[in-house]
């Protein structure tokens, strides 16, 4: 890293573990975030080839009535399915490359102190090679349960305990694939106040550490 680019920080984890939190406090604390899920959003829109081979694959039982990616839908068939998955993977990863390089691009001159990418598939995506940094957030298994359920419950819908369980299940042994890769684990089982003095603990020493390495 050279003294005029940022610190490059990819966070990934189980879903519902609390990376986008994690990545909302180190965007308070001066970074720049990309959310790569957000990224992936905007490659599907009507007309693109990202839809179209997402249709290709999947069906048109994936579009709502106004021809926009059902993603609840989708998520029904990819998380019941780990090939059905791997599939939208392979069409999704590659599209969403480019925007994601271009904003680490913007980033890397905008005088932040760090830029964060934030994806769950950040390793197998190939984003976790041009991070400084790779922070693993988990957390326990009830708790994660319990955060999904709120979330559903927050969009005014029931939680469905077999859709829940079945977007964990397809995850697996996510923490133990990644850990290999990661630089910090940061558990956020506990209470907010512990889990954000964590996150700026590790952002601090992260930052000192790459002061030390710089020439």
């Amino acid at each position: 890293m050279t003294a005029s680019r940022p610190l490059r920080i990819g966070i990934t984890g189980p879903i519902g573990c609390g990376k986008s939190t994690v990545a909302g406090w180190l965007a308070e604390l001066g970074a720049v975030v990309i959310d790569a899920d957000q990224v992936a959003r905007g490659v599907t829109p009507p007309g693109s080839a990202a839809l179209a081979a997402v249709v290709g694959a999947f069906g048109p039982g994936v579009l709502r009535a106004d021809g926009t990616l059902d993603r609840a839908a989708l998520g029904r068939i990819v998380f019941a399915d780990p090939e059905a998955l791997r599939r939208l993977e392979s069409i999704i990863h590659p599209a969403v490359r480019a925007p994601i390089l271009a904003l680490i691009a913007a980033a890397d001159g905008s005088g932040a102190p760090a830029v964060v990418i934030e994806a769950i598939k950040l390793v197998e995506g190939g984003l976790a090679s041009l991070c400084n940094e790779v922070w693993l957030v988990t957390c326990d298994p009830a708790v994660q349960l319990a955060r999904l359920e709120g979330r559903a419950a927050a969009t005014g819908r029931p939680a469905d305990p077999a859709d829940t369980q079945a977007r964990i299940a397809a995850q697996g042994d996510l923490v133990a694939r990644l850990t290999p890769f990661a630089t910090r684990v940061l558990d956020t089982s506990g209470s907010i106040a512990e889990s954000r003095s964590r996150v700026s603990s590790a952002f601090e020493a992260a930052l000192t550490g790459a002061k030390r390495t710089r020439p």
